[in-house]
């Protein structure tokens, strides 16, 4: 399939280009702003999107003279593209890798061959630097000085973030193999960013997973929320219920019967806000969901991530999810409230470009966030 990207005042004057162009069977693979060629402080909207339809795909190259097996290469090659950011964290769209890199090759390039109470004071300074709690540090210190007597000539700094990773439990997204729909919600404060992760989540299992998706929003005390999720809808052509009262669930996961995979987008409310919680619990409990992801800001002070998983706990939920990676400046924060509640990260954001600024928790790129970064 080929891959076309169209730009425009606004996403929907954009899709009604791709529309055009490619017809009702287009895929949206990606959207991001971008600048105006001609007058670059002008803002506009780009969307990539390709096809599926074979019957479409036919009319289309034969129009445009262009052989079928150049433009299936060039549509897996988008996919593979999108698939490697969002499993592989090295691939990541913020350009980190290289930054670790750069730290991680400076680390190398200043080997010891002894390994003394300085370096090792280093270690604990810096980790208190990320702001990790202190029984943490003197836990992985501690570590890092028994690992010396049983080696004289080490990499410290990769055994420290071992030590950390060890720390950090991490889960899969599984794609469901049973005969009804999974169903999934995120859950979280106001200002994380849960609607955009269930935009970028719905469009990862629909086009990396093939899945037949639906979104369901009991988002409606947030002004603008159902139309945001509503927009998102429309665009990548994933259909979506909006439910008012907990008794309504049924009835329309009913009407989902035939999806692989439904989202459940939830009310952004403080973790102080008891009532709201235990109302929109009503829902979730009445959907019989099967799996819950807590979303929680990565720039949030240890104090205040610890607060709101505590708080809603009442959800039961089962997984994390870190946003705004890339707004942070130290993690230790992260590594502290994880210590404390045991719960997996399943997933991290970095941005607000769908579905690419999403990226597959992994141990060892958590511990070097927290380390290096």
């Amino acid at each position: 399939m080929q891959v076309k990207k169209y730009v425009a005042a606004s996403l929907k004057d954009a899709t009604e280009k791709m529309k055009q162009e490619l017809g009702k069977d287009a895929v949206i693979l990606g959207t991001r702003v971008v600048a105006d060629k001609n007058f670059p402080a002008e803002k506009m909207f780009e969307l990539s999107a390709g096809i599926q339809n074979d019957f479409v795909l036919d009319k289309f190259y034969k129009e445009s003279k262009q052989p079928n097996e150049k433009v299936f290469r060039s549509y897996e090659k988008e996919i593979s593209k999108i698939s490697d950011k969002i499993n592989n964290p090295e691939f990541s769209s913020n350009g980190y890798l290289n930054r670790q890199k750069k730290i991680i090759n400076k680390l190398h390039s200043n080997k010891v061959n002894k390994i003394d109470e300085e370096k090792i004071d280093e270690i604990y300074s810096l980790l208190l630097h990320k702001e990790v709690e202190k029984p943490l540090v003197k836990k992985i210190v501690n570590q890092a000085e028994k690992f010396t007597n049983y080696s004289k000539v080490i990499n410290l700094e990769n055994y420290v973030i071992s030590s950390i990773a060890s720390m950090i439990p991490t889960r899969e997204f599984t794609v469901p193999k049973k005969d009804k729909p999974k169903v999934v919600a995120l859950v979280g404060p106001t200002g994380v960013g849960k609607t955009t992760c269930i935009a970028k989540l719905a469009i990862i299992s629909k086009i990396l997973h093939s899945l037949n998706v639906g979104l369901i929003s009991i988002d409606t005390y947030r002004l603008g929320a159902l139309d945001q999720l509503k927009v998102f809808s429309d665009v990548s052509d994933i259909d979506m219920l909006v439910a008012y009262e907990p008794n309504e669930m049924p009835e329309l996961l009913k009407q989902f019967k035939s999806k692989d995979i439904i989202f459940i987008d939830t009310t952004g409310r403080s973790q102080n806000n008891k009532d709201f919680l235990i109302k929109s619990n009503e829902f979730l409990q009445t959907a019989q969901v099967d799996e819950i992801y807590l979303v929680m800001s990565a720039i949030s002070s240890t104090r205040t991530l610890v607060d709101v998983s505590e708080k809603f706990n009442l959800f039961n939920y089962d997984s994390l999810i870190f946003t705004k990676i890339d707004e942070g400046v130290v993690f230790g924060s992260l590594l502290n409230v994880i210590n404390k509640i045991k719960i997996p990260v399943m997933f991290l954001a970095n941005g607000q470009v769908i579905p690419d600024d999403i990226i597959s928790a992994d141990s060892e790129y958590l511990a070097k966030m927290i380390y290096t970064w």
